[in-house]
């Protein structure tokens, strides 16, 4: 794993899963942080604004679409996110930040708490079995994602 990600803050590693607080939710509106808990796009988003990426706080299918803050790229680089799913439909997509070679930081309600999983780990789980693919956001300040 890539030492920037090793060296994130104790907070990272302790979130909680709480598939109520995703971006744009209430429930994030209400009490914004990650420490009463978030979903996997919350927790990705936040990890990346940990490091300066800007990322708008789209779902999945949206942020997949997306090419104003984001781009797609063939071979992920670190800090990258990775979109996970049981097909090739970005509704609803499980999403992670690629850590390194063959890892991905991730938060999912099967285990819980944020954990590297290899891609082969995704693939073991039906409803992580496809990968759709990795995205780039812009560090912010910038106008565009770098390809």
């Amino acid at each position: 794993m890539d030492p920037r990600l090793e060296a994130l803050p104790d907070a990272f590693r302790a979130v909680p899963y709480a598939g109520s607080r995703y971006p744009g939710s209430p429930a994030v509106s209400r009490l914004p942080g990650l420490a009463p808990g978030a979903n996997c796009q919350l927790f990705a988003y936040e990890v990346l604004r940990h490091f300066g990426r800007s990322v708008p706080p789209l779902r999945s299918r949206e942020l997949w679409n997306d090419t104003r803050h984001t781009v797609r790229v063939a071979q992920p680089d670190v800090l990258d996110l990775l979109f996970f799913n049981a097909d090739t439909d970005p509704y609803g997509a499980h999403v992670g930040v690629w850590a390194g070679p063959d890892a991905v930081l991730h938060l999912s309600a099967e285990v819980g708490r944020p954990a590297v999983w290899s891609l082969a780990d995704f693939t073991a789980h039906d409803r992580y079995r496809v990968l759709l693919g990795a995205k780039r956001a812009e560090p912010l300040g910038s106008g565009h994602p770098s390809t």
